[in-house]
């Protein structure tokens, strides 16, 4: 069963990917990093599915905080 789980999870994880290509259309990795944390994903995450760093989305997030206030 585990081999079935992987299969989907590697699956749901390229679906991901599709659809923040599509969302990412026209808009700069900061906007997408914005509206993806917005949605609760996390550094971690977004960094994967933009195939960047964690620490530069987290740096990202950082300059967005520190510009909104």
């Amino acid at each position: 069963m585990a081999k079935n789980e992987d299969i989907l999870v590697k699956e749901l994880q390229k679906i991901s990917k599709l659809l923040v290509l599509n969302l990412a259309d026209g808009k700069t990795n900061t906007e997408v990093i914005e509206m993806l944390s917005r949605i609760d994903f996390q550094p971690k995450e977004i960094a994967e599915l933009l195939g960047t760093s964690a620490n530069t989305v987290s740096v990202i997030l950082s300059n967005l905080r520190k510009k909104s206030k």
